[in-house]
């Protein structure tokens, strides 16, 4: 008898339901609509959460099922943040240039609003005229398809070159840094057209909305949950069938999968090209609610710090990579935010914003030699430890 895909997943019905339940129970709780009992920054915070458990799932596919470590993936999540910060702050500019020229006795002229918006974002770097990339930033559904379709592209090209020459292991995880490297120090760079160093900011306010923040961020957070939801439901069901066992053969023996006539170089290209659209939609949603996106955050200490959430929580296991990264973030946000208490020693202060990161390394490093499975396997321990009671 053929079960159903979530007969033979049951862990994929849990995780949705425990993500619906969160859902609800922050939005009951929140400013916006519930008992005022979560704090508007709080949900946001939350809700960039849910977004970087999305990318962290798009690692886990790419590492903890193919084995690639891939240290690029925040490039393709910047990227996704990019294409729809430029529609945010061209359509927020625009209307507060239409407003300001419309003062005026005689309507305003395209020229004169087009040049009037060129001048308020580009004044910053010395400019005026819009850059060739900017050419669709007026359209929101050609931007949001260049979500998915630029690092979909880049993933391909990149992708193509890498695994066509056979690159593997600790080289091509070298190359992934490199390429973020690159993209990072090109967006530096003013001739960029992305404002350089100053990067899109005012990402928070959605042109034409009048809600207030409590509102909006709540809108965010239900969208980081429904992507989080669906998300997790097709890479699941990638792992789930024949494709998923080819790439845990790639990741355990690929010489013997190359042997049996699979082209692995094509299901390498597949996984990267998926979990880099994946990631783009992860920062298209994580950027609006942090209200701003520069080079630094394309940097390559980002893709480093997502590979350490996902090992911290358990690579092989989609919800230990969303265990692993819902923790080490909402704790971050908490030693760095300066919610922890300073430990006095006498001689010296011990500040946890100063410290969180040496903490950060070595949780890694006693993971790595004494956990290696990561938080998830404890929750695997006692799945394995139920079913011997019950023999």
């Amino acid at each position: 008898m053929h079960r159903s895909f979530i007969a033979r997943n049951p862990s994929v019905l849990i995780f949705l339901s425990i993500l619906a339940l969160f859902t609800l129970f922050v939005t009951l709780l929140s400013e916006g609509v519930g008992m005022g009992l979560i704090s508007t920054s709080f949900v946001k915070v939350l809700g960039k959460t849910l977004c970087l458990c999305l990318i962290a799932i798009a690692m886990d596919l790419i590492w903890g099922y193919t084995g690639i470590l891939s240290l690029g993936h925040f490039a393709f999540f910047g990227l996704g943040g990019y294409m729809i910060g430029m529609w945010l702050m061209y359509e927020r500019t625009r209307q507060i240039v239409v407003n300001s020229l419309s003062e005026g006795v005689l309507p305003p002229t395209p020229e004169e609003i087009t040049a009037g918006i060129g001048n308020q974002i580009f004044g910053v770097v010395g400019s005026s005229e819009f850059p060739l990339i900017w050419a669709f930033a007026d359209s929101l559904v050609l931007q949001l398809a260049f979500v998915v379709l630029v690092p979909g592209v880049l993933a391909l090209i990149f992708g193509w070159l890498a695994f066509r020459s056979r690159v593997t292991g600790v080289y091509l995880s070298i190359l992934t840094q490199a390429m973020t490297l690159g993209l990072s120090l090109y967006l530096f760079q003013n001739a960029s057209g992305l404002r350089g160093n100053n990067g899109l900011s005012g990402l928070q306010n959605l042109p034409g909305v009048t809600a207030p923040q409590s509102v909006v961020s709540l809108w965010f957070f239900w969208a980081s949950a429904l992507a989080l939801g669906l998300g997790y439901l097709l890479v699941a069901w990638v792992v789930s069938g024949k494709f998923g066992s080819v790439i845990r053969g790639i990741r355990d023996n690929e010489a013997r999968v190359r042997f049996l006539g699979y082209s692995v170089e094509t299901y390498k290209l597949a996984v990267f090209t998926l979990t880099a659209c994946i990631s783009g939609i992860a920062g298209a949603l994580y950027y609006p609610q942090a209200g701003i996106i520069n080079p630094a955050e394309v940097a390559p200490i980002a893709s480093i710090y997502l590979a350490v959430w996902v090992a911290i929580g358990g690579r092989g296991r989609l919800y230990g990579a969303v265990i692993g990264t819902a923790f080490v973030s909402l704790v971050s946000s908490w030693f760095t935010g300066g919610q922890a208490p300073d430990v006095p020693l006498g001689f010296y202060t011990v500040k946890w914003v100063d410290w969180w990161l040496v903490l950060l390394g070595l949780s890694f490093v006693l993971v790595t030699l004494y956990a290696p499975n990561g938080i998830g396997g404890l929750i695997d321990l006692l799945k394995r430890n139920r079913k011997e009671t019950d023999a």
